[in-house]
Formats: structure tokens, sequence, C-alpha cells
């Protein structure tokens, strides 16, 4: 048994979801007498999920709510308000493109009860009393609009209230939090057999063909972000040619964050980029970790994607002031994303609620999230980290546009 725990350590979960994909294929067209067996880890899977989602949603945000600086650094500012702007725009991006490419997925709806809403104002009004709700009675019918806002409330107020022994105690249970839900996330590769299995077994291999399509528009939407999106963003704040800047940090950031997925392990690797740009350290040992946990456009996306997916398999309208609505939920809640792997599918719920889709058929899109999780958590993170550094980079040269002290060399990073 340790020689299993062991091997299973040392081989990367990518690696192990793959596996559990072609297994699940595998099942289902040459075994599909197994399928009521191998649709349990399925089951389980989305039912771990579906449990661990809403605490984590609270304590990550009411910590992070807890544990914001409000010293006033002004060089932060620019900074932090490029993060939040390109949040947003990616999250336009990828519902722009998943108006012009729909896509549906294969979810099991059996007898969940839908609350489709008939427009803006009845998103609003939904809501605004999701909002108002019981804290207690949020968390225990997984209201994730209602967990945000009491989480965002609650961690404000004990930013104000609490002393520093107390907000340790909440980072530590942010923390443990997170353990947990890398620990329930370990198993995936036996829940993607099971939901492969039984998806494939329903439906043919015709249901792989919607999860090529989502694929598609995913990468597309990080590919459009990255290449258009950020660039503009960079022009309008340096007016000079953003695309050296932008390449390098793709380049030199976004390349080992595709393969390591994960914004956290990649902090080393823009702090030496952002040194090589001959930027601040006082300002970039400050935003690199910070936009490693706040900077995720990726994750909005992500979030914005999935959430219409949602929508359109179950025949719900959206019309654009509800996409706008849902761009804002998926910057918020992409702020919040955990740290772990697939973490930002564990946010898609809180977007789904805005369209009234049940908490049972949310999870089912995470389990498609996991699904193909094996290129799109590697492109999502690679956009993610990369972004951290050229927003660092844009608004320190941004400052010496205006000074006349930006030079084209500037925007390359010098030799190792």
């Amino acid at each position: 048994m340790n020689a299993i725990v062991t091997f299973v350590r040392k081989v990367p979960l990518i690696e192990q979801i793959a596996v559990g994909l072609v297994v699940g294929i595998l099942l289902a067209v040459f075994a599909p007498g197994a399928t009521p067996f191998v649709s349990i880890f399925g089951d389980l899977f989305v039912s771990a999920l579906k449990g661990v989602a809403p605490i984590l949603v609270f304590i990550l945000v009411m910590n992070a709510m807890m544990q914001r600086k409000s010293d006033g650094n002004t060089q932060m500012k620019p900074i932090v308000t490029l993060y939040v702007i390109g949040t947003f725009a990616a999250s336009l991006v990828g519902v722009c493109l998943s108006f012009l490419f729909p896509v549906t997925l294969q979810l099991q709806v059996g007898n969940s009860k839908l609350n489709p809403p008939s427009g803006i104002a009845k998103v609003l009004h939904s809501l605004i009393m999701n909002v108002v709700d019981n804290p207690v009675n949020a968390l225990l019918k997984a209201n994730y609009i209602g967990i945000l806002a009491w989480a965002v409330v609650i961690g404000l107020a004990m930013h104000v209230a609490a002393g520093d022994e107390t907000k340790k105690v909440f980072d530590d249970l942010s923390k443990g939090i997170t353990i947990v839900v890398s620990w329930v996330i370990r198993f995936a590769p036996l829940g993607i057999m099971g939901l492969v299995t039984q998806s494939i077994s329903a439906s043919g291999l015709s249901a792989l063909l919607s999860y090529v399509k989502l694929l598609g528009v995913l990468i597309s939407s990080y590919a459009l972000v990255a290449l258009v999106m950020n660039p503009i963003i960079v022009f309008l704040n340096i007016h000079r040619n953003p695309y050296p800047l932008v390449l390098a940090t793709i380049r030199e950031s976004g390349i080992y964050a595709f393969f390591t997925r994960s914004s956290a392990a990649n902090i080393p690797v823009n702090l030496s980029l952002c040194k090589r740009l001959g930027l601040n350290p006082d300002t970039y040992t400050i935003s690199i970790p910070l936009g490693a946990t706040i900077n995720m456009a990726g994750a909005s996306i992500t979030i914005s994607v999935l959430a219409l997916a949602a929508a359109n398999t179950l025949g719900i309208h959206v019309d654009f002031p509800t996409a706008l609505l849902l761009c804002i939920i998926s910057t918020v809640g992409a702020c919040g994303a955990s740290g772990v792997a697939g973490g930002s599918l564990l946010l898609i719920p809180v977007a789904c609620a805005s369209f009234g889709i049940t908490n049972d058929i949310a999870m089912q899109v995470v389990g498609v999230g996991f699904i193909i999780s094996v290129l799109e958590d590697a492109c999502e993170t690679a956009l993610n980290s990369s972004s951290d550094v050229l927003f660092t980079a844009t608004a320190e040269f941004a400052e010496r546009a205006r000074n006349g002290e930006l030079r084209d060399e500037d925007l390359v990073p010098r030799d190792r």
C-alpha cells in the first residue's frame, strides 16, 4: 500500500487525470456492463466537491478580506487596478466567444428544479434576495451568492475588529481548507474515469465532441486575451508597441506556468523576470505574490464560459445585461479562486447560481471542467501567471512614460 501511495504522489496529477480519461473511454466502449460500478467513483467525486465547495468559498474570501493590507501604498494601486481590469476584460472575451460559439454539455438534469430568470430584473431580484439570505442557510443550501456576500461583509468587519492572532487563526484555517480541497482533488482521476464512463455509456462517443468544442472556446479565449486584449491594455498605458513585453512575459513566464500549472509555484520565475526587466523590487516583491492570488484572468474566462455552457444546455436565455452581470460575478469569483489545481472550477457554482441553476447541476459542470483540465488548467495558469509580470511592468513603465524616462529597450528583459 505504501508503494502505491508513493507512486501516486510521484506521478503528476494531470497525468493521472489523463489516464483516468482514457480508461473511462475504454470501459464505456468495451465493457459497458461495468458502468454502474465505475460510475460510483464519479458520483462520489461530485458529491465530495459539493460538500467542500461552499465552506471553501466562504473561508477563502473571508480570509482574503481580513488579510488585505490598508497601508495606502500608492505604488500598488495602479497594479491592482490593472489586475481587476484585465480579469474583467478576460471574462468579457469569454462571454463574447460563448455567444458566438454556443456550447452544450451532456448533463443529467433529472428532477432538478430550475428557476431560469426571465431577464435582468429577475436576475437582480434573485441576486439581492440571495445576498441577504441567512448565512447559515446559505452554507447549508449552497447559496453561493449569499456565501460570497457574507464572506466579504464578515471579512471586512473582522479586518477592522480582529487582532493579529485572530487573523493568523483564520489564515491557518484558510490553508487548512485548501489542503482538504487538495485531498479531494487527488481523487479526480477516479472521479473523471467514472464521469466519462457514465457520460459515454449514456450518449455515446458524441459526448466527447461537446468537450472538444468547449475546450476550443476556452483556449481561443485565453489566446485572444493574451495576444489581443492584454496588448491593448498595455498600449493604452505606455503608448508604445506592447508586443515585445507581452511576448517576453509569455515566453519567460507563461511557458513555465503551462507546465507547472501553479501560479504560486511560478512566483520565483516571475520575480526573476521582474528583476531582469529592471523593475522596482519594493513593488514587484509585493505585486507578484498578490497577483498569484487575485489576478485570475484565465479563471474568470473558465467560470464565464462553463456557466454559459450550463445555461445553453438547460435552454436558459441569457440577455446582454445578464451576461454583463455574469462578467462581474466571474471577476469577483476569480479573485477568490483557490490556489490548488482546478481551484477556479470550484467557483463555477457561484456564476451558475445567477441563472437559477441548482447546485447538483452546477457540480456536474465542475466535473466536466476536470475532464478537460488536462489542457484547460495548463493554459489558464499560463495566462494568469504571465499577466502578473505584464501588469506589474505596465504600471511602472506607464509612470516612466509620463516622466519621459521610458525607452524601447526597457520592454525587453536583460540577459540572465
